[in-house]
């Protein structure tokens, strides 16, 4: 069992539902104080409320909002995400773009806001939570893989850099996680691919799974909680895959 995390400040992006929302009920279970931010602050607040903690209304897009922030936090889940599928020849550079800016420049800015604080305590955990995809590439997807693999490389600095002072940075790599997010992904595999949406699970997304279901939130919520805890001070500069076999 992950060890407790009585008192710790947690914030966590996209963390309204999903795997933010597992991920903050998890942390929460074991005494951390979760930040629940998210663009949808009603949903935010309520989950806030059911796990005791508080909610941050915001866009993350708006990065220049960002670039002046500091974030007393002693731990950092970088969660939010968005994907499209398109062939690199059809991809809407806006659409490229956005995901870039929330997948990589965001976490950038965040972890660059939490560092202070975490440097001047001499502790800190930042968590990122990367793909199958930060490692492996799927076609239609030049800005999602292109977006996780930069975080990997930027988890992998922020490593270095912070080990010293008494800081760590890993990345969590799932597969396809029962969320919304996969759950829409579903529909626009279907249409890209020309398949019914029921072949898509069993046909591609789990195509090269040894184990052919879903990855669920709480499995993904207890690697993360394990890597906040104080029994993972050793662990750092890693990628974590929980995949049921598609990368063996």
């Amino acid at each position: 069992m992950p060890g407790r995390i009585d008192g710790r400040r947690a914030l966590i992006t996209g963390g309204a539902g999903g795997l933010g929302a597992a991920c903050a009920r998890a942390l929460a279970a074991q005494g951390a104080h979760v930040i629940v931010a998210d663009r949808d602050g009603t949903a935010a607040a309520a989950l806030a409320t059911e796990v005791g903690g508080e909610a941050w209304e915001v866009d993350l897009l708006d990065t220049g909002a960002l670039e002046s922030l500091t974030l007393d936090v002693d731990i950092l889940l970088n969660n939010a995400g968005i994907q499209a599928i398109s062939p690199i020849q059809e991809f809407d550079p806006a659409a490229f773009r956005r995901i870039i800016t929330l997948m990589l420049e965001v976490p950038f800015l965040l972890i660059r806001a939490a560092l202070p604080h975490m440097y001047a305590q001499n502790h800190g955990r930042i968590i990122n939570i990367s793909s199958i995809h930060g490692l492996r590439a799927s076609a239609f997807k030049s800005a999602y893989v292109s977006a996780k693999h930069g975080l990997e490389g930027l988890s992998k600095v922020t490593a270095l850099e912070g080990g010293p002072n008494g800081v760590t940075s890993n990345c969590v790599n799932p597969g396809y996680v029962r969320t919304p997010l996969v759950e829409g992904q579903i529909a626009d595999q279907a249409r890209t691919h020309g398949i019914a949406p029921e072949q898509v699970l069993s046909d591609v997304m789990l195509a090269r799974n040894a184990i052919k279901r879903l990855v669920e939130p709480a499995e993904v919520a207890s690697l993360v909680t394990w890597l906040a805890s104080d029994q993972a001070a050793m662990v750092t500069g890693a990628s974590y895959t929980m995949d049921g076999g598609w990368t063996a």
